[in-house]
């Protein structure tokens, strides 16, 4: 019987606590590469802007190119916001 309950709470504690932290793990490694990502792209719109428009790389405009990426940054934001499924975050075991 003892070893009937080890098992079993080996069974039921260790195998979920496994599975989360590969999930954890990936969805970490996930996000730092889209992170890093999403920052070089950004990086190369604001480069690009300045290189292709003469006029806001210098003067009075100088700074609108920041906030046009600033601005694509918000809009990757809630594009990536509003695909969170809330259903899967919160699954109820039946």
């Amino acid at each position: 019987m003892v070893d009937l309950v080890k098992t079993y709470a080996k069974q039921e504690t260790l195998g979920p606590l496994k599975g989360a932290g590969k999930w954890l793990a990936l969805g970490t490694a996930g996000a730092a590469l889209l992170g890093v990502g999403l920052a070089l792209v950004l990086l190369g719109l604001l480069r690009l802007i300045q290189a292709e428009w003469p006029r806001a790389a210098s003067g009075s405009l100088s700074w609108l190119p920041y906030v046009i990426v600033l601005v694509v940054c918000v809009l990757f934001a809630l594009l990536a916001f509003s695909r969170i499924n809330r259903d899967s975050l919160y699954k109820e075991t039946k």
